[in-house]
């Protein structure tokens, strides 16, 4: 097995910007309906993402991102994400994100409101959950 298949392409992009293009040992993502982790080799896939981590491992090194829900792509060794948001965990302020969580916790007046407020809560808690992993 030669370097290069030793390795997986890490791509995350958002609507405005290639936030991550670079080599990685593994890569975790959080699936709607669980976790994923991606070694080179993987099978190809293609995943809807939920509100949480995504865990880029190169060496020692980890790097950590809430992720904003979207779509994964696995192929050839690369691994493509698509989301709405992807926030680097140590810019999380976890007293903003308790704040807007509060904020959701107030009656709903409509179907739509309320569904909207589920996916606030999920997101939030997604967020919290990043945050807390990035400080150990």
């Amino acid at each position: 097995m030669d370097a290069a298949s030793r390795t997986l392409q890490c791509v995350v992009v958002t609507p405005e910007k290639a936030v991550v293009d670079e080599p990685a040992d593994f890569v975790a993502l959080t699936l709607y309906d669980g976790e994923l982790g991606v070694l080179p080799g993987r099978a190809p896939l293609i995943g809807r993402l939920g509100y949480g981590e995504l865990r880029i491992r190169r060496g020692e090194q980890t790097q950590r991102y809430f992720i904003d829900g979207g779509f994964a792509q696995v192929r050839s060794n690369i691994v493509t994400v698509l989301t709405p948001r992807a926030q680097v965990a140590e810019e999380i302020n976890p007293d903003v994100v308790v704040q807007a969580l509060e904020a959701t916790k107030t009656p709903a007046h409509s179907p739509k409101e309320q569904e909207e407020k589920l996916k606030a809560q999920e997101r939030a808690r997604g967020q919290l959950r990043v945050a807390r992993h990035a400080r150990g």
